[in-house]
């Protein structure tokens, strides 16, 4: 698995971000292609090599005529839809960012989302940091983000309403949720912009994970302070699996105008194009409308495809993502004697505690119809007859395991889970 981390140890910017992902080996070439397509006049990227108290980063600058628009919401959408430069993915991670942006300034100020006009995060820069780091991101291929606690900085900010106590108001909401570290500087160290990234896009914080890294980028923050280097590491690699877990993504999406039909038909079709679990569960959403929560678990080399089925057949307008880490038992196919024959079933075990036998519901079914039997019967014969030859220690070889399933405990039978519960940072943006 693709994995990122953000070491935010001054925080982080719209171009601070930008210039770590240059670092890190994305081609600058790419995101002005991206940037150009926005239809910007006179805008161009440019990257050149800084140092911050003695340490080698790169520092991005947007080059662009001086403007006194404040755009709102619908305008900045208009623009990256028309990026023809853009990919699906892409855009839709652009416009998640500026979302994350909208519904905290409408929060803060009391307004509609659409009524919301951006003041510097609406300004070109802004905007290209915002389409810059979508498209970085998805053109390193990463598949979990991780980042460290963020710091915010001390002192007070002035913006377009006046002077602010930093966290600046935006960003506070922003980062609601996120863990906070401090960190003795007197500047904004995470912008709205930065906040915005991470709320979106990381789905753990904390330390470095287990990881094998293959690259480290280096993106400078416009000021220089004297004690620290003012920059934002992003470390890119591969993830180093635990001996008793895997790596999973959690999808999920949020439906109040979809029939019962139409989400059981697209169940089917995420489970066939191979999701280790799908299920619902009933939410109450916005205007007390009753609603259900669609949620599936898969590999993360599944995301992106059963993420498109999510799309097509819901017409949902966003599904969030999250990377998990799943303790797991090893597994091994294991077949007992009942009364009425064999029964197949999975052993499983972990390197502490007791082995367990699951009897397969299918295997269970099928001699419950052949002799006529209640199928509860069935399945007490077969755990007994696990009981009564258990063996005292795990198996000692290797068996290969089965991916078949989810190894969550509960997907070890044919059951149907439907689950159906009734500024100045220093960085310039």
């Amino acid at each position: 698995m693709r994995v990122v981390y953000l070491d935010c140890a001054t925080g982080l910017s719209g171009d601070m971000t930008l210039a770590a992902l240059i670092d890190a080996g994305v081609e600058i070439e790419a995101l002005r292609r991206a940037i150009d397509s926005l239809g910007l006049p006179g805008v161009r990227l440019e990257a050149e090599t800084v140092r911050r108290c003695g340490f080698r980063a790169t520092h991005v600058r947007i080059l662009h005529p001086e403007q006194h628009a404040h755009r709102g919401m619908t305008e900045i959408r208009r623009l990256i839809d028309h990026a023809a430069a853009l990919t699906p993915r892409q855009r839709q991670l652009a416009l998640q960012i500026f979302q994350a942006i909208g519904e905290a300034e409408a929060h803060v100020h009391g307004v509609p989302l659409e009524a919301v006009h951006f003041h510097e995060v609406g300004a070109i820069d802004s905007i290209c940091d915002i389409v810059g780091a979508a498209v970085g991101f998805d053109l390193l291929k990463a598949e979990r983000i991780v980042a460290s606690r963020i710091p915010t900085g001390h002192g007070s900010i002035r913006i377009a309403h006046g002077v602010c106590s930093l966290p600046a108001p935006a960003t506070a909401e922003l980062l609601r949720g996120i863990p906070l570290v401090d960190v003795p500087v007197a500047a904004e160290l995470t912008t709205p912009t930065g906040a915005a990234i991470v709320k979106t896009l990381v789905s753990q914080f904390g330390g470095l994970p287990e990881m094998t890294i293959d690259n480290v980028g280096y993106g400078a923050g416009t000021r220089d302070f004297p004690d620290r280097p003012n920059i934002l590491r992003l470390f890119v690699g591969q993830a180093v699996p635990s001996p008793n877990g895997d790596i999973v993504c959690l999808l999920e999406t949020n439906l109040d105008d979809v029939s019962a039909e139409i989400i059981g038909y697209t169940r089917q079709r995420l489970a066939e194009a191979g999701a280790l679990e799908v299920y619902t569960t009933s939410i109450q959403m916005k205007k007390d409308r009753p609603g259900v929560l669609l949620s599936l678990l898969c590999r993360p080399a599944q995301r992106e495809a059963l993420e498109e089925i999510l799309f097509a057949e819901t017409g949902t307008f966003g599904v969030r993502w999250h990377t998990l880490e799943r303790s797991t038992r090893e597994r091994c196919e294991h077949s007992v004697e009942t009364p009425w024959g064999p029964v197949q079933g999975k052993l499983g075990w972990r390197p502490t505690g007791a082995t367990v036998f699951t009897p397969e519901f299918a295997a269970c079914a099928r001699v419950a119809q052949t002799h006529g039997v209640p199928l509860r019967d069935v399945y007490r014969a077969a755990e007994a007859a696990w009981l009564d030859f258990a063996p005292l220690e795990i198996p000692t070889t290797e068996p290969a395991r089965d991916h078949s399933h989810s190894h969550d405990h509960s997907s070890d039978h044919d059951h149907d889970h439907r689950h159906d519960h009734g500024h100045d940072h220093g960085h310039g943006h």
